[in-house]
């Protein structure tokens, strides 16, 4: 099948990039032309537009910023797009936007499945990124080898809507982790304890976490660059606390967590990397959180 990509940003990017491996044809296109150079290098076909990108593709895969920037795109398509065509919408969007952006594709004889996706920029560029599709089983079948050449570990989560819930959950737990973390490394630097040795130990432990594994080996270097930022950490935060109140569940992490990153982006603004709410606790105690021997980047 021929895939249609927008959106050529640090996730967009990698997930077209396996499509391209995997020997599907893919025609991309983002705003920032400059980002498509290495995918028509490789093979894939530039679109000047969303609409000629429409036109020429089986299938449309979006990976947007905001539901507001995904709807715009989506109207756009959506008179280009082939009979029979799917919209897969890879951005992280709250239940009712895709509900809601669902019927108006549905209007134009377009169905949709949404594809939110979790573990990282630096296992999207490894083909390993946990994908959780949502909508109609048939969708997900026919997709199902695309998602495979993106994504390692494949959970379909049921109709549409399910996976916006399950996407904002686990963001809402690495939110979490990470607050955690930061003050996990901060009792032991203040401890006295070898920071390096430290941050094993605590991988080697009960206490251990994905993000403690990635993101806290980040703050450790000081590069802080997990490429996801302060803004996008609030608006799937917003998410979370938003179903808090829809399903009567009290999120009193979830809350703490989001006034940290409220103070993150007062202090750093909404385009410091998300892992910088472990800087906001360095530079109130005057005491920094570097070790030898950590990545800048995750690979």
């Amino acid at each position: 099948m021929h895939y249609g990509y927008i959106g050529l940003g640090n996730l967009g990017a990698n997930c077209a990039a396996c499509l391209l491996k995997a020997g599907f044809g893919v025609t991309v296109h983002d705003l920032n032309k400059g980002l498509a150079d290495r995918f028509v290098a490789a093979g894939a076909t530039w679109a000047e537009s969303v609409e000629g990108l429409a036109e020429q593709v089986d299938h449309v895969i979006t990976c947007l910023p905001s539901p507001a920037v995904s709807e715009r795109v989506l109207r756009q398509i959506l008179p280009a797009m082939k009979p029979g065509a799917t919209w897969i919408e890879m951005s992280t969007l709250g239940r009712d936007d895709v509900l809601a952006l669902a019927a108006v594709a549905r209007e134009q004889g377009v169905r949709m499945l949404e594809l939110p996706v979790t573990g990282g920029v630096h296992l999207a560029a490894q083909g390993r990124i946990t994908m959780l599709p949502g909508g109609d089983k048939d969708l997900v079948e026919l997709h199902w080898k695309a998602f495979e050449a993106m994504g390692d570990r494949i959970f379909h989560m049921g109709p549409l809507g399910a996976s916006a819930i399950i996407k904002v959950i686990t963001n809402m737990l690495a939110f979490i982790h990470l607050k955690a973390c930061g003050e996990a490394l901060m009792l032991a630097k203040r401890g006295g304890l070898d920071l390096a040795q430290a941050w094993h130990a605590i991988a080697a432990s009960s206490g251990n976490s994905f993000v403690h594994e990635t993101e806290g080996a980040l703050i450790l270097n000081g590069s802080y660059d997990v490429a996801f930022n302060i803004d996008l950490a609030l608006k799937d935060l917003g998410f979370a606390l938003g179903f808090g109140r829809e399903f009567g569940v009290p999120l009193d992490l979830a809350s703490m967590t989001n006034q940290t990153y409220v103070a993150a982006k007062a202090a750093y603004g909404g385009e410091a990397q998300s892992p910088m709410i472990a800087k906001l606790l360095e530079d109130l105690l005057d005491t920094d959180l570097r070790a030898p021997g950590f990545p800048a980047r995750l690979e």
